[in-house]
């Protein structure tokens, strides 16, 4: 993407809320057009959500359909890109394409005002944009169930967010809660790292995948498969399992009863297998019952089983947490609190608000953050013309003397 000089605007900025992947790559786009553009991002630096995942984490789509427009990821972070690397690649990402970034600002509220928009952020700020990007991310807010007897619990209970490294735990019993494809990578972590039991509370059984089979990463199949129709996704998923990965009934993970696609339009992506499938075989990852409620230092399950793991895990997701943003906007969040739309389009009542990164595509996450950053571009710069075009055939023309 080349980038195109900034020209003097008396316009308003776009402004970006968020400094994460999504965030940046639309900031790029814009400024790649001439649009002004700036970030605003309530943490001390860019990519704060990479900064605190897990040390074990790479990513689980390739390195060359990974990058955001206008910057390659190095060869040299290898093909499946580590947590740490993630976050070196924003940072230069953003120095690159000379981002104007504002770190320690987190926007509370915003309103509609005529043709603009106010944004109301830390420290009584009042920032008036032309269009605003919402980009907060798709993991914003830990979701932790409210299981009965929760509160009480004596022993140890903690979010995956603040999962680190298996060091903690070693020798230790641990529940970890979620088969989603954070859930299965930290029981592997755990089980290679050292502690004394692992267990992973399952409700519903998940379709695994490998990450890549004999060269083709999961990936590009994502791709491929994402525009045809789900029943015939649904067959292909379940043929193809059945010569990619083992049959793990025997070990409480039988194969899923609903196909692939329909997990997916669901909302549920397949998890990637990256040592669960070996550790399980292995008993080093026991499988249990889903969570019904906590009772002293005991765990409940749904089999009727009580556990005292010395702790718990809770790999349970996060909410979008838009609703305190623009919950009082109607016909921009669905009664999920999630977006109406995505990427160029803009809600019908909101013209001029975009969102990004609040799906969980099947193609990849940071992939369709790159597409999306582009459409938005385009449609930002197009309409900023066409208001432009507007207001000088309404000027008032000067009399000659």
């Amino acid at each position: 993407m080349a980038t195109t000089p900034l020209q003097p605007s008396t316009t308003h900025p776009v402004y970006v809320i968020g400094g994460g992947p999504g965030g940046l790559a639309v900031a790029a786009a814009l400024r790649g057009r001439g649009v002004r553009a700036v970030v605003l991002e309530k943490s001390a630096a860019v990519g704060a959500s990479w900064r605190t995942h897990y040390d074990r984490l790479r990513l689980h789509t390739t390195r060359r359909l990974s990058a955001l427009p206008g910057l390659r990821i190095p060869r040299s972070f290898g093909r499946w890109v580590a947590r740490a690397d993630v976050v070196r690649y924003l940072e230069k990402y953003a120095e690159k394409h000379e981002l104007d970034v504002v770190t320690g600002v987190e926007v509370h509220r915003v309103e509609r005002a005529g043709t603009e928009w106010v944004l109301h952020a830390t420290g009584g700020r009042r920032l008036v944009a032309s269009a605003v990007v919402v980009a907060t991310g798709y993991n914003h807010t830990p979701r932790l169930p409210d299981w009965p007897g929760r509160d009480a619990y004596r022993g140890e209970l903690n979010h995956a967010r603040s999962y680190r490294n298996p060091e903690p735990y070693a020798g230790k019993d641990v529940l970890v809660v979620g088969i989603g494809n954070t859930g299965a990578e930290i029981a592997a972590d755990l089980a290679e790292g050292g502690a004394k039991r692992v267990r992973l509370a399952v409700r519903t059984v998940p379709h695994i995948v490998k990450r890549t089979t004999a060269g083709w990463p999961a990936q590009r199949s994502g791709i491929l498969i994402r525009r045809l129709p789900t029943r015939l996704v649904d067959r292909l998923g379940a043929l193809l399992a059945r010569f990619a990965t083992p049959d793990l009934t025997a070990y409480g993970l039988p194969r899923p009863d609903t196909g692939l696609a329909t997990r997916q339009r669901e909302g549920a992506v397949p998890v990637q297998d990256v040592g669960l499938i070996d550790a399980v075989r292995a008993g080093k990852v026991e499988i249990v019952a889903a969570v019904e409620g906590f009772e002293g230092d005991e765990v409940l399950l749904a089999d009727g089983t009580r556990i005292a793991p010395e702790a718990v895990i809770a790999a349970t997701g996060y909410r979008r947490a838009l609703e305190p943003l623009l919950g009082h906007l109607d016909g921009v969040l669905d009664e999920h609190g999630r977006p109406v739309t995505h990427g160029a389009r803009c809600p019908r009542e909101a013209p001029g608000l975009y969102f990004t990164g609040f799906t969980n595509p099947i193609s990849g996450m940071l992939r369709e953050l790159a597409i999306d950053a582009e459409k938005i571009a385009r449609r930002v710069a197009r309409t900023a013309k066409s208001g432009a075009k507007s207001a000088t055939k309404s000027a008032p023309k000067s009399s000659a003397r």
